[in-house]
């Protein structure tokens, strides 16, 4: 039996007036928090629209996390409506923490998703390396928190995932000081435009120099830490910047935003731009 979106659900919620599948040379996706509701609701109401859908786990407690029924209506609705997704790993999972019990919960809670989405087939499951602020960011410290978050990223590759398969993702940090993991251990990356241009990173130094083992990229628009906006309120040298590194780019795409305006609005920019 099809899991067809009801006409309750479509009189609930606005829904995308066309399909952007395959509209793109990159496969276009957006967050699973679009609808003020659960994944599956927001998954329905997207699915014919888009290429893959950014599933969040942004908390890692128990009760977050989608239930195994919830994860076998994700599968039928790829099976059926060609959909592909991808998993943003919690933000609270730090796995180069100081403290030992901190960095096995994050790791044991990162296994637990990994195992809990696996039908799914994710494109890829994308990680924050958090740096604490108050541990310090002289050398040494960095040297020692590599060397903590390698240790962590070790345990979690020890259960067979394919290393490409976690894209760690760039902050507010230098990414040099993740970059060294990234090799060590074969991960991908991913590119999130948003973090490069708040910190005052240079999008086309980035582009050049990443894009090569960037798996997805995380787009919307920004004007100040921590904001999910549309496309549409960046300025033209900005957009320009973000026009010219999408050239050529043929993976992942998200739209990172957390409301239906927001998406229609940055898809209609991408549909400008490309």
């Amino acid at each position: 039996m099809r899991l067809t979106i009801n006409a309750w659900e479509t009189r609930r919620y606005p829904e995308l007036f066309r399909s952007y599948k395959g509209l793109f040379p990159f496969k276009i996706a957006a967050t699973s928090y679009i609808y003020p509701d659960h994944i599956v609701p927001n998954v329905k109401m997207l699915a014919p629209h888009l290429d893959e859908i950014e599933l969040l786990f942004f908390e890692s407690a128990e009760k977050s996390l989608p239930p195994s029924p919830d994860i076998d209506t994700l599968a039928v609705i790829s099976q059926e409506e060609a959909l592909s997704y991808n998993v943003h790993l919690p933000l609270d999972c730090h796995l180069g923490d100081p403290n030992q019990n901190v960095r096995d919960y994050a790791v044991t809670m990162i296994q637990k998703i990994i195992d809990l989405t696996g039908m799914l087939n994710p494109s890829t499951y994308t990680l924050h390396l958090s740096l604490k602020k108050g541990a310090g960011h002289d050398e040494t410290a960095i040297i020692e928190w590599q060397k903590r978050v390698g240790e962590s990223i070790e345990r979690i590759l020890a259960t067979g995932i394919n290393p490409k398969k976690i894209s760690v993702e760039n902050l507010e940090y230098p990414f040099e000081w993740a970059e060294e993991i990234i090799k060590r251990y074969g991960l991908s990356i991913c590119l999130d435009m948003g973090h490069i241009l708040i910190n005052g990173y240079n999008i086309a130094s980035y582009a050049q120099k990443y894009l090569e083992d960037t798996t997805i990229i995380h787009l919307y628009g920004a004007r100040k830490a921590h904001e999910h906006k549309g496309l549409d309120v960046l300025g033209e040298d900005k957009a320009n910047s973000i026009k010219e590194a999408l050239k050529g780019f043929a993976g992942v795409v998200s739209l990172e935003v957390f409301s239906f305006d927001d998406l229609q609005r940055s898809l209609a920019c991408l549909e400008r731009w490309v």
